[in-house]
C-alpha cells in the first residue's frame, strides 16, 4: 500500500535517522536486533494468520489509511504522554483536534477526550484493555522485550474484532509492519505522526516530561526509565523542538518494578 506522506524523506529529519537512534539504543542497553526481529516476525504471522478476524494485512492497511488522512486533515495534534493529568485535556480544544495517546497515557483521555489511536508496547495495562473495549486503534509495538507480553494480550483479545496496525523497531523491511522509527512509546507517537506525513506545526504535546516518571507509565525501575526518557528528548528535539513549551510541574510519583524496553 502507498500512503501519500509516507517515505523515506520527511523534511529536515529523515526516517534513517530515527531509525538509526534504535541502533545505538540498543547497543546503550545490550539489547539484540535478532530479539527484536524474531518477536516481530511472530507477531506478524500471529496477525496475517487471523484471517475474518479484522486483525489480518488488508484490514490493518485500511485502519492505516485511516489514521494517516485523520491525522494530516486535522487543524490540531495533541500527543499525550505519561505525565498528562485528566486537567490537563479537560479544556476548550479547538474544533478539528485529534489525540494520540502513548500507551498507559489513554487513561488520561478516557472520559475526558476520544483519543484517535494508541501507540503502545503493551505495558499500558488495564488502561489498554479499557481502550480495547471503547475500540480505540491500537498501534501496536513488537521487541525482544514485549513478546510474552503481546502473546498474552492477543490470547486475551482473541474474539475482540481489533483496529490494529502493527510497528517494529529493526533494520528489515516487513511486508505488513512499518517503522516509523523512534524508541520510546512517547517518542514513537510522534515518530509515527511524521511518517505519515502530518505537519508537527500543528502538534500540542501534554504530559512529555524527560525528567520524571509520569503517573501512566507501566511500572519500572526509576534509574533505567529516566535513561529511557533521556533517548526520548533527543528524538523529540530533532522533530518538534517545541515539546518542551508549557509543561505543567508536578511531584514525581513513586515507581517500582520490572524493567522493560520502552
Amino acid at each position: 500500500m502507498t500512503l501519500t506522506g509516507v517515505g523515506q524523506s520527511m523534511g529536515e529529519v529523515q526516517l534513517s535517522d530515527l531509525v538509526n537512534v534504535q541502533n545505538r539504543v540498543r547497543e546503550a542497553f545490550g539489547w539484540s536486533h535478532e530479539a527484536d526481529v524474531e518477536s516481530a516476525k511472530r507477531l506478524l504471522v500471529a496477525c496475517d494468520q487471523r484471517i475474518g478476524s479484522g486483525w489480518e494485512r488488508a484490514q490493518r492497511d485500511r485502519v492505516l489509511d485511516r489514521l494517516g488522512r485523520s491525522m494530516r486533515n486535522a487543524d490540531r495534534i495533541v500527543f499525550v504522554g505519561a505525565d498528562a493529568a485528566k486537567e490537563d485535556l479537560k479544556q476548550p480544544w479547538p474544533e478539528g483536534t485529534v489525540f494520540v495517546a502513548a500507551d498507559g497515557a489513554v487513561g488520561a483521555c478516557l472520559g475526558v477526550v476520544r483519543p484517535l489511536c494508541v501507540v503502545t508496547d503493551l505495558d499500558g495495562g488495564h488502561h489498554l484493555e479499557q481502550a480495547v473495549e471503547a475500540g480505540v486503534p491500537l498501534v501496536m509495538h513488537a521487541h525482544g522485550d514485549n513478546r510474552a507480553t503481546w502473546e498474552a494480550c492477543l490470547r486475551r483479545w482473541q474474539n475482540a474484532s481489533l483496529s490494529l496496525v502493527l510497528t517494529h523497531q529493526t533494520n528489515e523491511q516487513l511486508e505488513g509492519m512499518h517503522n516509523p522509527g523512534g524508541f520510546t512509546d512517547g517518542d514513537r507517537a510522534v515518530c509515527f505522526a511524521r511518517w505519515l506525513g502530518v505537519s508537527l506545526d500543528r502538534a500540542t504535546f501534554v504530559g512529555y516530561a524527560p525528567d520524571r516518571v509520569g503517573p501512566w507509565s507501566a511500572v519500572t525501575e526509576p534509574g533505567r526509565k529516566l535513561k529511557k526518557l533521556a533517548w526520548m528528548a533527543e528524538i523529540l528535539d530533532l522533530l518538534a523542538p517545541h515539546w518542551r513549551d508549557g509543561r505543567p510541574e508536578r511531584n514525581p510519583p513513586a515507581t517500582n518494578g520490572n524493567q522493560t524496553q520502552a
